[in-house]
């Protein structure tokens, strides 16, 4: 075990979009997580480290609303996310791209970016326009936008739920694993568009990842172990020691 004790580091910056205090949830009479602790500051990047099976994905949807916590505080830019549905909380200004990227596969590329405008302040009924820094980071989409999703590739389809999330103008953005079954040169494509997304919207992103490159790209980490934080630093700083304990398989 790392001997970082859990809450010992915090991630640096301004002001926080993300403050989660004391979490614990449950599936059942299952304790998934257990008491995490977990910041964000404005304009950075958090990644959340640890094997399969430790609470990762469970810690998203639970920020983003899709399960509830049993006891602990979610605070998202100022104000607490307890009683919010998961619609006001995509349209408060969280963008989630789950595992396995959820696209729907009989609609087209155009009509899947359509759906995440949804997010925007009065929906498809006053925006249509899509936001044309999702081409320029993704030109595969422009080229692509009434091919269905279902006949993307894997890397494709990828793109197409990041920028889905994107068109609805996130302060927060949450990448589950973006990087999962995808080859090398899109995995890159990858990291270079959030990059440049942090670098020219200010937005703030918590990325779970396994890519130890990518993990790297990011300002500070969490690493979970059996649901409870148990190390966690500035990536800078991210040792040997911990890639082995939370990221070797």
């Amino acid at each position: 075990m790392i001997s970082q004790a859990p809450g010992a580091a915090t991630s640096t910056g301004g002001k926080s979009i993300l403050r989660v205090s004391g979490l614990n949830v449950y599936y059942g009479e299952s304790h998934i997580l257990r008491d995490v602790d977990l910041r964000i500051h404005e304009g950075e990047m958090v990644c959340l480290i640890g094997r399969n099976g430790v609470g990762k994905t469970t810690f998203l949807k639970t920020v983003i609303g899709l399960l509830q916590q049993k006891s602990g505080t979610i605070d998202y830019d100022g104000n607490s996310l307890q009683a919010q549905p998961p619609y006001k909380r995509a349209r408060s200004g969280i963008g989630y791209v789950s595992q396995g990227r959820d696209i729907i596969p009989q609609l087209t590329v155009k009509e899947n970016l359509l759906l995440g405008m949804e997010a925007l302040p009065g929906g498809l009924s006053r925006n249509r326009h899509i936001d044309p820094l999702v081409f320029d980071l993704f030109p595969i989409l422009e080229k692509f936008l009434g091919r269905k999703g279902g006949d993307l590739s894997g890397g494709q389809q990828q793109q197409l739920a990041i920028a889905r999330a994107l068109v609805g103008k996130p302060k927060l953005l949450l990448l589950d694993e973006p990087t999962e079954g995808i080859q090398p040169s899109i995995i890159l494509d990858i990291e270079r568009a959030v990059k440049r997304i942090m670098k020219e919207t200010g937005i703030s992103v918590l990325l779970v990842e396994q890519h130890l490159h990518f993990v790297r790209q990011s300002n500070f980490y969490y690493a979970m172990q059996r649901g409870g934080i148990v190390a966690s630093g500035p990536t800078s700083s991210l040792s040997d020691a911990v890639v082995q304990e939370f990221l070797t398989v």
